[in-house]
C-alpha cells in the first residue's frame, strides 16, 4: 500500500493561482500539486514550466494539470478562480459576478468525494468564502478564507520599514472585511513586545498623523498597485502558501483569516478576517482581540457592510 502524501488542487490558474504554485514549489510544501483551470494550455503550461523548475525545488513535488475528480484524495482545495477586480472597482462589486461561479465551481468539487478544507482567495473573499461554505456543506472549520493576511503582511512591512526594525518583529493585525471597511488594532501593535504607542512617546521623529496614514496605505495597497500592474498576485500568493504551510504541517500558528463567527467578537453567521489558529484540521479557535472602543465600533461597521452587501448573494445560496 502506498503511503499517503499531502495533495493540494488549485483551482484557477490565473496571476494569483500560478503565482501561489511557483512559491510552493519553491518552499517544497507539498508533495501533489494539480492545476486545474477552464484554460486547459494555460493550466498544462504552467504544469509543464513548473515540473522543468523541480531540479533545483527543494524537495520532490508532483505537479500535473487535471480535472475536478482529482480534488476527491485532496487535502486542501484552494480556490483563486473567478473574475478579477478592474481598475476603479471595489472587492464587493465582484460580488454577484463571483457568486454565481463559485456555485458550479463548488459542486463539481464536492462531486469528486472531496473532504479536506476549502481555502478561498477569490474577491470578495469575505463573501466567497461563506458562499463555499454554504455550498459545499462542510463544517465551518473547514472552509478557510484568505482575509485580512495579506493586509497584516502589508500593515506589518510598512511599520517595520517606518521603525526601521525586522517586519517579522513587528506584531500588528488588520481586521475586518478585506478590502474598505477594514481596521488596524493599534491597541496591540507592538514591535518585539514594546507597544507602538511607547515607540512614538519616547522618539519625537515618529508622528501619530505618519501611522494614520501607514493605514491608509494598507487599506488602499491594492488600488495603488492595480492602476500600476493591472492586478496584485505576488503578496497574495506568498500568504496563501503560509496558510497552506500552517495546514497540512498542523502549526496551530496564528494568522488574521477569514474565519465564521459565532458569537465571537460579539457577531454571528459572518466570514470575516480575525486572527484564529489554523492548524490540520483547519480553524481550530478564534483568538479574540480586547478591542478598545473606537476598534469596537469600526469592527462592526466593518460586519454591517458585508451582511448588507450578502443580502442579494443569500437568496441565491
Amino acid at each position: 500500500m502506498l503511503n499517503r502524501v499531502n495533495r493540494v488542487a488549485l483551482i484557477g490558474t490565473g496571476f494569483v493561482g500560478s503565482s501561489y504554485a511557483f512559491a510552493l514549489l519553491n518552499q517544497g510544501i507539498t508533495e501533489e500539486l494539480v492545476l486545474i483551470d477552464l484554460n486547459k494550455n494555460k493550466a498544462e503550461g504552467d504544469a509543464m514550466d513548473l515540473n522543468h523548475g523541480l531540479p533545483f525545488a527543494p524537495s520532490r513535488t508532483k505537479i500535473w494539470y487535471g480535472s475536478y475528480e482529482d480534488c476527491g484524495h485532496a487535502d486542501l482545495v484552494v480556490i483563486t478562480a473567478g473574475a478579477n477586480q478592474k481598475p476603479g472597482e471595489t472587492r464587493l462589486d465582484l460580488v454577484e459576478k463571483n457568486t454565481r461561479i463559485f456555485k458550479e465551481i463548488v459542486e463539481e468539487i464536492m462531486l469528486s468525494g472531496f473532504d479536506g478544507i476549502f481555502l478561498v482567495a477569490t474577491n470578495p473573499v469575505d463573501i466567497l468564502t461563506y458562499a463555499v461554505w454554504k455550498f459545499s456543506g462542510l463544517p465551518k472549520e473547514r472552509v478557510i478564507g484568505s482575509g485580512t493576511i495579506l493586509d497584516t503582511a502589508r500593515f506589518r512591512f510598512l511599520l517595520g520599514d517606518y521603525f526601521d526594525v525586522d517586519t517579522r518583529n513587528v506584531h500588528a493585525y488588520i481586521i475586518g472585511e478585506h478590502g474598505d471597511t477594514e481596521l488596524p488594532v493599534w491597541s496591540h501593535a507592538d514591535i518585539a513586545g514594546t507597544s507602538i504607542s511607547e515607540w512614538t512617546k519616547h522618539k519625537e521623529a515618529f508622528k501619530q498623523e505618519e501611522l494614520d496614514q501607514i493605514f491608509l496605505n494598507v487599506r488602499d495597497a491594492a488600488y495603488h498597485i492595480i492602476e500600476r500592474k493591472g492586478a496584485t498576485y505576488y503578496g497574495i500568493a506568498m500568504g496563501l502558501v503560509r496558510l497552506t504551510k500552517a495546514v497540512l504541517q498542523n502549526e496551530n500558528s496564528v494568522l488574521t483569516v477569514s474565519a465564521y463567527l459565532d458569537g465571537e467578537y460579539g457577531e454571528k453567521d459572518i466570514y470575516i478576517g480575525v486572527p484564529a489558529v489554523v492548524n490540520r484540521n483547519g480553524v481550530k479557535q478564534i483568538v479574540q482581540l480586547d478591542l478598545n472602543e473606537d476598534e469596537k465600533q469600526k469592527f462592526t461597521h466593518s460586519v454591517n457592510v458585508l451582511k448588507k452587501t450578502m443580502e442579494p448573494v443569500l437568496k441565491n445560496i
